[in-house]
């Protein structure tokens, strides 16, 4: 329940979180929540009294002369993983501005922090990046980085970057309509700006590492933020080669800003359950962090069951990843026609590119051990010279193992909430954990992984479709119905994301 007061709370386990959110016909209908429009809260975060540093509005590729990261490069990435492509302006004169990534309810509440050492024409120091100017606003002065490694005990590929990027959530930016299911949707959004930032990333060469494994305090401190309100999700090392200073010796203390910021709304309700959630997946110390990277595992695939039917060659012509960004939107409804295998191949493809991560083990070379805690499971609806029915991606073999053939548009269209746009859609993608293995050996910090890596990997399948001409959009779901459905190959998995891929239903894809 909602409360207008904040306290602590004792910790939730992950586990529990989840089955306290699942959607159900029965929840849906007893919710008696509805949309308070006149305390919706602001989408964005403002310091109302730091100057803003605008960022180069040249968004070309390419580092500076000396081959090290550049503030161009920075805002290059930034632009694409989190800047304004589109705004639409309402009869009213109301302006509604669109991001580079998808987010639920189109309500942004994922703010993203940079780190850096001194960069051409950016001092070194610690920052916030303001969407709605395309401006830095400095919070400190100085190389915070080496607060930053000492907190992921000392993860290398942090010590090594010039560039960190922290990824945080205002939980009320999103519970204002989502309730307390929105703390997935701190990793659902945050997963779906990575899959844009990683894929820019590697488009310009640029080393880039996620890591999920940290102390929470010591960066929640850094960053200042109220975390009853607002928490740290993950970090991004950008680059390689500036050492940051000995993180074994002690930081400097770091002291409150007390910056002001512009009132999100009228109103903030606290849902307990996201705070009681958070603190029950965090991490007390660095130690704590560096043995959890410890506990990452691949899983073993089970054998094969059912016909193989192996993927193919993907399109020839694709669009490169800024014109894809830029392309986006989210699909409001699909028309019921046919796409190419070679779509699908991409697709299934793009959702199972390696992501550097932490989380990701790196130990054991047996074909049927996957790296990934997410498995893709398909409704296939309309896909050229690929039967109707149910599916599960094997990327050992490069192929989709068929589960159940025939007709499932009504089933699609049932566990998307009783939505016409699974029905409708050519193609439905669901990522699926098996959240008890990967809680066991990960501990409740291994949701947040199973979570965030899911987001990413649905993020991956929008970009594979909107560079290949379709239309995407993320959904939600009737979580155990789900997994009925695709049992009993997905007993006891738990539903992290959902994304269905289509042709759209108007000449254009919408925004959102």
């Amino acid at each position: 329940m909602p409360t207008g007061a904040t306290h602590q709370l004792p910790p939730m386990d992950a586990l529990e979180y989840h089955q306290r959110t699942k959607h159900s016909l029965y929840s849906i209908q007893t919710d008696p929540h509805y949309l308070d429009w006149e305390n919706q809260p602001l989408p964005f975060k403002v310091y109302s009294t730091l100057e803003g540093i605008p960022l180069p509005r040249e968004l070309n590729r390419g580092a500076s002369a000396s081959g090290a990261l550049d503030v161009q490069d920075l805002a290059r990435l930034l632009y694409y993983t989190a800047g304004i492509t589109k705004t639409k302006v309402f009869p009213n004169g109301a302006e509604h501005h669109f991001r580079a990534a998808a987010c639920t309810g189109a309500l942004y509440h994922i703010d993203i922090y940079v780190a850096c050492t001194n960069l051409p024409s950016l001092e070194a120091g610690l920052y916030h990046f303001g969407p709605h100017d395309f401006a830095l606003r400095r919070l400190r002065r100085g190389d915070w980085r080496g607060v930053i490694a000492a907190a992921t005990g000392a993860e290398p590929s942090i010590a090594d970057a010039p560039i960190t990027l922290l990824f945080t959530s205002t939980f009320w930016r999103n519970s204002w309509k989502y309730q307390s299911r929105a703390y997935r949707h701190c990793y659902w959004d945050s997963g779906t700006m990575l899959a844009n930032l990683l894929g820019v990333a590697a488009a310009d060469d640029i080393a880039a590492r996620l890591v999920v494994g940290f102390a929470d305090n010591p960066i929640n401190e850094l960053l200042d933020v109220d975390t009853e309100k607002e928490v740290s999700l993950a970090c991004v090392a950008l680059g390689r080669g500036h050492q940051t200073p000995d993180t074994t010796s002690p930081a400097p203390p770091i002291t409150p800003l007390g910056l002001e910021t512009t009132p999100l709304s009228g109103e903030e309700l606290d849902y307990s359950a996201i705070r009681a959630a958070h603190a029950g997946s965090s991490l007390a110390s660095a130690e704590a962090a560096r043995l959890w990277r410890e506990s990452s595992f691949r899983r073993h695939l089970p054998p094969v069951i059912g016909s193989l039917h192996r993927l193919g060659e993907e399109p020839s012509e694709r669009l490169p990843i800024e014109k894809t960004i830029v392309r986006r939107g989210s699909a409001r409804s699909f028309v019921r026609k046919l796409i190419s295998q070679s779509t699908v191949s991409a697709i299934a493809r793009a959702a199972f590119t390696d992501i550097d991560a932490d989380f990701r083990s790196a130990e054991g070379d047996q074909p049927t051990a996957s790296p990934t805690l997410n498995d893709l499971y398909l409704i296939c609806n309309a896909v050229d010279g690929l039967a109707s029915g149910t599916y599960v991606y094997r990327p050992d073999e490069d192929a989709l193992e068929l589960l159940r053939s025939g007709d499932c548009r009504g089933d699609a269209g049932h566990l998307d909430l009783g939505q016409s746009l699974a029905a409708d859609a050519s193609l439905n993608c669901y990522l699926m954990s098996d959240l008890d293995q990967v809680c066991d050996r990960m501990g409740s910090r291994g949701y947040r992984a199973a979570a965030i890596e899911a987001a990413i990997m649905g993020g991956r399948i929008y970009l594979a479709a909107y560079s290949c001409g379709l239309a995407a959009t993320g959904l939600t779901f009737f979580d155990d119905d789900v997994t009925h459905f695709f049992s009993p190959h997905a007993a006891g998995k738990g539903v992290m994301f959902l994304t269905a891929v289509g042709k759209s239903g108007k000449n254009t894809p919408s925004v959102g």
